[in-house]
């Protein structure tokens, strides 16, 4: 299963203690400093299934700084760490849930939390008032950030439609994926992807009434296809009213996003075998007067399919 969101917590490294410490003779101070503490940073890579190392550990933190020692020895910097996150994923304060960046692009490096100063030991904190300092600074601690990594997939195709449109059937076909399939409502609980001619297609979960404002699945998943490239908008021909199923995912996408009004859509008529063909025609005519692009399909027509196939591969 896809994971597309995860709450965290990264820490720098805490810096190193200065070191008390003194010649053998006696005569002045020789602590030495403590090593900063690492810093912590995310990575971008090109691998949407790297939050699913969150399901195992959830808290991760740099390296501390190492204590500083005598004969004026500075302690080593704690490691820097790197964690890698998809190319996609918007990182948020748990606690206020604003956004503070996100990840764009392959190999784009954040500093997320910065690491602890390492402490003064007494050899750097003697002066003139106090050429014999008894005393060496704590290190300090490293920044902590409590974060929800939200993913937005970046996919070539999305598959919408409202729930048992024959959506995730559609995916199986064309990509060979295995996803479950049922005739309930929320089939899809995140989403599903697979492959087809190099092209990324995903199977976003199924839309209802209200979804943009939290009902159902809710916008946890209409993030999703902010970032697909076409949506292959899905409507079986069943339906009692295809054109009421067209305009509630439409005013569902429009409330979430206005700027999706202006993203290509294909209009797929599915379940095509299910139907008589003066049905197929019906439906065809109603929503030719909201897409000129709309193909009849279904799982179980070869050439439906190889059609679809065809009209996927002429997209760049």
């Amino acid at each position: 299963m896809l994971i597309d969101k995860a709450q965290v917590v990264f820490k720098g490294g805490k810096g190193g203690n200065g070191k008390v410490s003194f010649r053998r003779n006696k005569k002045g101070p020789d602590g030495g400093n403590g090593g900063d503490g690492g810093n912590l940073y995310v990575v971008a890579k090109s691998d949407i299934r790297l939050l699913s190392q969150f399901t195992r550990e959830d808290q991760f933190a740099a390296e501390n700084g190492i204590d500083g020692a005598n004969n004026q020895r500075s302690g080593a910097k704690g490691k820097d760490l790197e964690i890698y996150l998809p190319v996609g994923t918007a990182l948020l304060d748990a606690v206020s849930g604003k956004e503070l960046f996100e990840l764009s692009f392959e190999g784009e490096r954040m500093l997320v939390c910065r690491g602890g100063k390492g402490g003064s030991g007494n050899w750097e904190s003697r002066s003139a008032d106090n050429p014999v300092p008894r005393k060496a600074e704590p290190g300090q601690k490293g920044e902590v950030r409590e974060l929800v990594l939200s993913l937005k997939l970046i996919a070539d195709f999305g598959l919408i439609g409202l729930p048992n449109a024959g959506k995730t059937s559609l995916l199986n076909e064309l990509t060979g994926a295995h996803e479950r399939t049922a005739n309930y409502s929320f089939t899809t609980l995140s989403p599903a992807l697979g492959v087809f001619n190099r092209k990324v297609i995903a199977d976003i979960p199924g839309l209802i009434e209200g979804a943009s404002k939290g009902r159902g699945l809710g916008i946890g998943f209409l993030k999703h296809i902010e970032k697909v490239k076409v949506l292959l908008h899905c409507i079986s021909c069943e339906s009692e009213d295809i054109l009421k199923d067209y305009q509630t995912v439409r005013k569902e996408l429009f409330s979430f996003n206005p700027n999706l009004e202006h993203k290509k859509e294909i209009i797929l008529l599915t379940k095509t075998d299910l139907v008589e063909n003066k049905t197929i025609e019906k439906a065809t005519e109603l929503l030719r007067k909201k897409n000129e692009t709309i193909l009849p399909v279904s799982i179980n027509n070869w050439e439906s399919l190889e059609a679809l196939k065809e009209m996927l591969k002429s997209f760049d």
